[in-house]
């Protein structure tokens, strides 16, 4: 019996500590996560002082305890600009994620919020609109066959003809991140977004093979109507790509080290360990770096994707 009970005594002791152990692991995660964003805008803004940084999802980044109600992280807020979230209200039904709401109503203070929804019917799109308004939030509202962000949407909620200078003049937002996809030449594709009045467009550096220049981007730079407007370059950064120019013939899981796990759902993606040097040295850094890339094309920020990943990994030295 002793015998017993001290085996039931040395289980739950490890379990405990092997669940403390990957809690620590995870809040280790997150940290790194938000040193890899303040190290990224602090570079980015040393090149380009107005240079904009937006993350993608993981808006509990931006508190201490990396909950909803946390004190919130003024050191993490001051180095970015606007916070992105998906399907907030809306993944092709209604669903609230009332903690990120209760999240981000209060952030909302401090930063512009962009907020994704996706929806199943038509009927729902001028619903999705009006929760985000009534929140002060900026919504982009997409249906199931644009869940790649590959069209550009008919309507535009609070079209105007403002000089867009900064996060805090955006009215409107398109996210067009997979748009060159879908057409065969560069012209049609800038010709589609010069077309629009958005105020803000998320587009990706490249076309193809080759990034986006300084001539294409002036293409674009101004909405239809003649007012200004804000570009911005998508960078996955809790993830490598495989048709990235980075990409080497011989990578695979696990080689380099930094190439850790499956991403579900997409087969030519990998969550990385983003806090080791040689992945970040590809992010930022250097002239070749992916953000150089994006500040050398004329690009106003970069939106930083994938920063959620730490939900999905556990940090390891």
């Amino acid at each position: 019996m002793l015998r017993k009970c001290l085996y039931l005594y040395y289980l739950a002791a490890s379990i405990f500590f092997i669940s403390c152990s990957k809690e620590k692991r995870s809040e280790r995660a997150a940290e790194k996560m938000k040193e890899f964003v303040a190290n990224i805008s602090t570079y980015a803004k040393s090149k380009k002082s107005n240079f904009i940084i937006i993350p993608q999802n993981g808006p509990e980044l931006a508190t201490v305890g990396l909950d909803a109600t946390s004190e919130l992280d003024a050191n993490y807020l001051q180095h970015i600009d606007a916070i992105t979230v998906e399907e907030l209200f809306y993944f092709n039904t209604y669903a609230p994620d009332n903690k990120r709401i209760q999240l981000l109503d209060r952030l909302k203070e401090l930063k512009p919020i962009i907020v994704s929804e996706m929806v199943s019917k038509n009927s729902d799109v001028h619903h999705a609109y009006e929760l985000n308004a009534a929140h002060g939030f900026i919504p982009f509202v997409r249906d199931s066959a644009n869940y790649y962000y590959e069209h550009i949407p008919d309507t535009i909620i609070n079209e105007n003809n403002n000089d867009i200078l900064s996060m805090n003049d955006v009215k409107n937002v398109l996210y067009f991140i997979g748009g060159a996809s879908v057409y065969q030449n560069k012209s049609d594709y800038l010709a589609a977004i010069a077309n629009t009045n958005f105020d803000l467009v998320i587009i990706d550096l490249f076309f193809g093979n080759d990034p986006l220049t300084p001539q294409d981007l002036e293409q674009i730079s101004h909405k239809k109507n003649g007012g200004k407007r804000l570009l911005i370059a998508y960078v996955s950064i809790g993830s490598a790509e495989k048709y990235r120019y980075y990409w080497k013939e011989n990578w695979r899981l696990h080689h380099p080290c930094f190439i850790k796990k499956p991403y579900p759902g997409y087969p030519d993606e990998f969550y990385v360990k983003y806090w080791d040097k040689d992945w970040q040295k590809i992010i930022y850094g250097s002239p070749d770096s992916y953000i150089d890339k994006i500040i050398s094309a004329g690009f106003d920020g970069a939106f930083l994707d994938n920063v959620e990943a730490y939900h999905y990994l556990y940090f390891d030295e």
